[in-house]
This record gives structure tokens, C-alpha cells and sequence, in this order.
């Protein structure tokens, strides 16, 4: 995963551009992001990059997490994740990131796509027909069952349920992501971002916004990679 940046779901409104067109948008709210630690594989077996986002009081966290954000001289944050960056970002980007670092909405750029991670928004327990848009039964008087799902079991062979039957139960509340969402406005005095689009999550949900991992272009030999080479071919292009 590139690295990003952490915000929170303010809302949605629209924007004018110079033509008088409407474009709905998704107000987050990205204060700059403070680098708390930069792990690396010869300490932690892997590379990566957590921030944090959001003050809090001190009393909020537990000790442990409490001495983990003095030790970068941070005050506690709500909302913390790791990036691991791609290999020969940041010495591509020409920047060297460390600890006491802030990572700001200046990211991104206008008409940039991005991805965005958030938490759907939860539903509670739901039926079958409003779960996994299943048609129903009979709606008339003569029916008993309306909004069940119907029968489910089998015969004594193989005498068990099949797994993955749509049932009703909990829906909603899980990780999302929504893919290839332009950048409309970077406002920087203000530390928001304006994205085309809805966002998943209700309004005061934590996000993160990366750049999108497709459309991006392929480092030199991506494209071939894992292909399997055709002998004949080969010797043919060694001639």
C-alpha cells in the first residue's frame, strides 16, 4: 500500500466549477498526520510507516500506548495505522520520512484519483430479502412465510447444511473500500480533502485515503512478470 493519509467523514456537499457544473462531493477532514514510528526490517521484519491523527486526552489510553506516543513526543492519537510503503517510494517521491514528521493533505493533487478505506455503516441484524436481495415468497393471505428464506437442509445424504447459504444476520458495519474516486479540491489552510463521490461510513467515521492502485503506472517488467516464457519463441528471438 503507498502511503496515504489518515481523516475523518465530515459529510457531503457540492461544488461549482468554472462552467456552472455540480459535482457531489465528500468533505474529510485530514489534519497533518504525526509520524510515530518508522519501522524497518532489520528491527521489526518489515517496513512501514504508522501515524496518527487526532488528539486525545492522556487519560483515555492505556499506559502502554501512552508511553508508545511520548516516545515520538506525540500526544496521544484517536486514530492510528501503518502504511507499508512500495518499494522505492519515498526515493522516488525524493523525501526521507521519520519520526516527528507530518504527512498533510498536500499529498494529493486536484483530479488525482484515490482510493478511500472506511467502515460501512451498520444495519444491525436484517432478513434475507434485505440482506441478499432475495425475492421473497407468496405475499398474499395464503402463504405463511413472506420474508423467510425457505428451506435450507438436505436429504441424509449428505446429511448436513452446505455452507454459504444466504441467511439472515448481521449486516453492515465492515471494511470497505471504494476504488478510483477523483480528487476535487485540496484545501490546505483548512486540512480537507474534497473527493468525488460518496465515501463509505457515516459522517464522523475515520478513513484512509491512499492513492489508487489502479490506473497507476507499471514499473518496468510488471507486466510480464510471473508469465510463463515459451521456449520456442525464445530461441527463436536468440537467433
Amino acid at each position: 500500500m503507498s502511503i496515504g493519509i489518515l481523516g475523518q467523514k465530515v459529510g457531503m456537499t457540492r461544488v461549482y466549477d468554472d462552467a456552472g457544473t455540480i459535482t457531489p462531493v465528500t468533505v474529510i477532514l485530514a489534519e497533518p498526520n504525526a509520524i510515530l514510528q518508522v519501522k524497518t526490517p532489520e528491527t521489526d521484519g518489515y517496513a512501514s510507516i504508522q501515524v496518527g491523527v487526532f488528539d486525545q486526552k492522556e487519560h483515555r489510553v492505556t499506559k502502554p500506548e501512552l508511553g508508545h506516543f511520548k516516545a515520538s513526543n506525540s500526544a496521544p492519537k484517536k486514530f492510528v495505522r501503518e502504511f507499508r510503503p512500495e518499494e522505492g517510494e519515498q526515493a522516488n517521491n525524493g523525501e526521507t520520512l521519520k519520526v516527528g514528521d507530518s504527512l498533510t493533505v498536500t499529498r494529493f493533487k486536484p483530479g488525482q484519483l484515490v482510493d478511500v478505506i472506511g467502515v460501512s455503516k451498520g444495519k444491525g441484524f436484517q432478513g434475507p430479502m434485505k440482506k441478499h436481495n432475495f425475492h421473497g415468497q407468496g405475499a398474499a393471505h395464503g402463504s405463511k412465510t413472506h420474508r423467510r428464506n425457505g428451506a435450507i437442509g438436505m436429504r441424509s445424504t449428505p446429511g448436513r447444511i452446505f455452507k454459504n447459504h444466504g441467511m439472515a444476520g448481521h449486516m453492515g458495519h465492515e471494511r470497505v473500500t471504494v476504488q478510483n474516486l477523483r480528487v476535487v479540491q485540496v484545501r490546505e489552510a483548512d486540512h480537507v480533502l474534497l473527493v468525488s463521490g460518496a465515501v463509505p461510513g457515516p459522517s464522523g467515521s475515520y478513513v484512509v485515503v491512499r492513492t489508487a492502485i489502479k490506473g497507476q503506472p507499471k514499473p518496468k517488467g510488471a507486466a510480464n512478470a510471473g508469465k510463463a516464457v515459451n521456449p520456442m519463441k525464445a530461441s527463436k528471438a536468440g537467433k
